[in-house]
């Protein structure tokens, strides 16, 4: 079973990706839009990803949430199963190539702060990238569960790391 893209070289072009439906994205929110960020290893330069682009959207609150999928279904976004409660998941592909994802979650929700300390650990510890890379680049040469068994094995290094940033912390 395949992962839902192929892993590639960094590709700078992926921030403009970003940068390019950030304001189509906000359209869906109105005033509950708290923020929204680059997350995901095509969040972090000169790391090798699935050109993926992954967007957290931080709001105040889940409001309308029909009315949101009705919008991001006109943007090609289908809605998938709720990551944990109160994280929100949407993807979107062409043909069969997954080309975004989106987290939304209400602010100080765990995933959110999760998903952007690790993109800044990735960001600022060039060895910590490099391990990283070596081991997606290692479970996507070994994987035969497809995209489960691949987010499974990256969980551990992803925990160690915060571990790690908290015990820093105190």
């Amino acid at each position: 079973m395949a992962l839902t893209s192929k892993i590639t070289a960094y590709d700078p072009a992926w921030p403009q990706r970003y940068e390019a439906d950030k304001v189509l994205l906000a359209s869906a929110f109105g005033d509950e839009l708290v923020a929204m960020h680059p997350v995901g290893s095509t969040a972090v330069p000169q790391l090798a990803a699935k050109p993926e682009i992954d967007v957290l959207i931080e709001v105040s609150e889940h409001r309308n949430e029909a009315a949101r999928d009705e919008v991001f279904l006109t943007l090609g976004y289908v809605r998938g199963s709720d990551l944990s409660e109160g994280h929100h998941f949407y993807r979107r592909n062409i043909g069969e190539i997954r080309t975004h994802k989106i987290h939304i979650c209400r602010r100080g929700h765990r995933s959110v702060i999760q998903m952007l300390t690790f993109r800044d650990l990735l960001r600022s510890d060039a060895s910590l990238r490099q391990r990283y890379q070596d081991l997606k680049m290692k479970l996507e040469a070994t994987n035969i569960g497809g995209m489960a068994e691949y987010l499974e094995k990256k969980g551990p290094f992803i925990i160690a790391a915060l571990l790690e940033v908290d015990n820093r912390r105190g």
